[in-house]
């Protein structure tokens, strides 16, 4: 089937005629096929074989039911990494990449550093393909989290991989007892849940609460991993969380009102959101 035939389809299939329905069947070919987004509008006479067309077509039926893209076509990017993902474990956001960013610039080289809550390993996998870290460690309360995880694992080429990755389950920091962290970054539950009405239906509906929803009006996690993290960071080390906008407040004192922390500080995201809690352990063993 030629590409061109299978994008008129899609548009139809996937709303009113109209640019709407059609950049959307672009998106979703480019994203199943795994190329740019403009790839399959000037590519219209390629051919395409069944399988790939099969593809195609689950995940448009997918996404028809309200599915996220990244779950209809299994996969979403995040850095310069392609990850397998399901419903088992948060689509990577984009602001998450910033996180990384973070820690790229705020923990020298060497050392250990821990992704708490990695869901599909982004953020682990980011740090062990462009740090330069002795390990990374990768923790998730949840199994079918951390076998989406395993899984991202094994599919990069090993030569990509600038530290070994080691994941361990369990709640929040209880799997790095006995560790000496240079950083611990996480992006953990953080949204109350009596706001999940105010959440999108493809959020709401889709994406695990487990890594949604945390109590204490959504700072559970967050005043667990801040009061727990100063005891693995080696002097000096780097605490790097995102956090709700909303709660930026909240979470800046949680840090501020512990005397092991030195340097508190909320970072915007890119579009200029109280997104990020950055802190560091204080010298003093």
């Amino acid at each position: 089937m030629h590409l061109s035939a299978l994008l008129d389809s899609l548009a139809t299939d996937l709303g009113p005629p109209g640019l709407p329905a059609r950049a959307e069947a672009r998106d979703l070919l480019a994203a199943v096929l795994g190329t740019p987004r403009f790839w399959p509008s000037a590519n219209g006479t390629a051919e395409l074989d069944d399988a790939t067309v099969t593809a195609v077509r689950t995940a448009a039926e997918r996404l028809n039911s309200g599915m996220p893209v990244q779950y209809a076509v299994g996969k979403a990017d995040f850095r310069h990494l392609t990850l397998r993902v399901d419903r088992r474990v948060l689509i990577p956001r984009p602001e998450t990449e910033l996180l990384v960013d973070i820690v790229l610039a705020g923990a020298r080289p060497g050392g250990v550093v821990a992704d708490v809550c990695t869901g599909s390993g982004a953020i682990a996998l980011a740090l062990a393909t462009e740090g330069r870290y002795d390990r990374v460690i990768a923790t998730d309360l949840s199994p079918d989290a951390l076998d989406v995880a395993r899984g991202n694992l094994a599919a990069l080429d090993p030569a990509r991989l600038t530290a070994p990755v080691e994941f361990r389950l369990g709640d929040l920091l209880a799997p790095l007892a006995g560790e000496r962290l240079r950083a611990l970054v996480a992006n953990p539950p953080y949204i109350a849940p009596v706001e999940a009405g105010d959440l999108p239906a493809a959020v709401r509906d889709w994406e695990p609460h487990l890594a949604l929803f945390s109590a204490e009006d959504g700072m559970s996690a967050i005043r667990a991993i801040v009061r727990g993290a100063a005891d693995l960071l080696e002097p000096g080390g780097l605490l790097a969380l995102e956090i709700d906008a909303r709660r930026a407040d909240l979470a800046r004192a949680c840090a501020a009102d512990d005397p092991r922390w030195r340097s508190v500080a909320i970072r915007m995201d890119l579009t200029g959101r109280e997104r990020f809690l950055v802190a560091q352990r204080n010298d003093a063993p």
